[in-house]
């Protein structure tokens, strides 16, 4: 590949990489989600990333480029239409890919120079074992997700994410004193669950109640 190679400081951690923030992720035509991506469709979909970041030019871009990225890995309510709605954020290869595309090219504005992602770093992005699902939920105290566990329900199969990471201490939503946002990620591994059937995330609370978020893999690339 051309130019320099990012280095390895912009790819703390692939595997559990729940900290970046999500720019743009560019909507297209899927039929489940990829695991079998090749080495030209994974630079083709880094290109991808790279265009639509170097278009980003203003705030107001970002804002819109950090919508649309959502809006493509997003499974359950719409937080535009329904602000306390349940939804989790599904975190794919591809998704990674574009991701890192973006990186490139804020780099590469960055540096005044081409940015590209080593070879060894892609290969490691085709074969990350588990999708990442960032569980968005609301709730009336800033700590009502503390000790919230996920499973993944496919027909009679529960499947359980490898490991779960800590709840975030809940965040007032504006304008109200009663209602608190809160996440936290989970990894699945795609070995254990099908990636092209429609599924079910369910939230179990420490007091029992259960939030069931529905996924169908099919719309996510």
């Amino acid at each position: 590949m051309g130019g320099s190679t990012l280095n390895s400081r912009f790819f703390p951690v692939l595997m559990g990489a729940c900290a970046f923030v999500s720019m743009y992720f560019s909507p297209s035509v899927s039929s489940a989600i990829t695991l079998d991506i090749t080495m030209e469709q994974a630079h083709s979909a880094l290109a991808s990333g790279r265009q639509t970041m170097e278009k980003a030019e203003s705030v107001e871009d970002i804002a819109s480029v950090m919508k649309a990225s959502e809006r493509a890995i997003r499974a359950g309510a719409d937080p535009e239409v329904d602000p306390c709605g349940p939804h989790a954020i599904l975190r794919t290869r591809h998704y990674w890919l574009e991701y890192f595309g973006r990186r490139e090219a804020a780099e590469s504005k960055r540096q005044k120079q081409d940015i590209r992602m080593p070879e060894a770093k892609i290969q490691e992005i085709l074969q990350m074992p588990y999708l990442e699902v960032e569980i968005r939920l609301c709730g009336e105290e800033e700590f009502f997700s503390e000790g919230a566990e996920v499973a993944l329900q496919q027909g009679t199969q529960t499947i359980r994410p490898v490991d779960i990471g800590p709840a975030e201490r809940g965040r007032k939503n504006p304008g109200s004193e009663t209602s608190f946002r809160s996440r936290f990620t989970a990894r699945f591994a795609y070995s254990d669950f099908d990636p092209k059937a429609e599924g079910t995330f369910v939230i179990f609370f420490p007091d029992g109640k259960l939030i069931n978020i529905p996924a169908d893999f099919s719309s996510i690339q």
